[in-house]
């Protein structure tokens, strides 16, 4: 049975019940997942580029999408127009897969981890997860990687606010700290 299955089954009622909700419709849903990564100073490499393009392709599952840098930074030299990073958004079935792959796979693979911080929540209830190494990525051998990447994971949630998303997240298994 799917993570999508059990959603749909059990946990959505669960939180109606559990946050005193009046309507199954009111309950928060994972609506989209965004996956952000610059490309940072190996933009002057079309090889490394085109390397980590096809990683988060595999990692995702789809094509990413350049992101465009809106204006000239003469510090960083960046002019307006270069490509300066990638993002792909899922949504439905390849989210669900990836929503599972981020939990019982990725996060356990990430060095010294020790649970995610709460205080990734903005003010929409939507949580962000910034991993350093996008090599903890099953889809991604470190053997023909050409330079480390970060990567920004952003869980969008439909009907949330930070306690709703919070009790979402946690019944579908996202790995929280502790509370002290």
């Amino acid at each position: 049975m799917s993570l999508r299955d059990i959603y749909k089954d059990k946990i959505a009622n669960e939180l109606v019940k559990d946050l005193g909700l009046t309507n199954l419709m009111q309950a928060p849903k994972l609506s989209k997942i965004v996956i952000n990564a610059g490309i940072g100073p190996f933009r002057e490499s079309k090889e490394a580029v085109d390397s980590f393009v096809e990683e988060l392709s595999a990692i995702a599952g789809q094509k990413p999408i350049a992101s465009s840098a809106k204006k000239s930074e003469a510090g960083f030299k960046i002019r307006q127009g270069d490509v300066v990073g990638y993002s792909v958004t899922l949504r439905d079935a390849r989210m669900w897969a990836f929503f599972e792959k981020f939990v019982n796979i990725v996060m356990p693979r990430v060095r010294d981890f020790n649970g995610l911080s709460l205080a990734s929540f903005d003010g929409s209830g939507n949580y962000s997860v910034g991993i350093k190494e996008h090599t903890v990525f099953p889809e991604v051998n470190p053997n023909k990687v050409k330079g480390i990447r970060s990567i920004q994971v952003t869980f969008c949630i439909k009907n949330g606010n930070k306690q709703k998303s919070t009790a979402l997240l946690k019944k579908l298994g996202m790995p929280f700290k502790k509370e002290a």
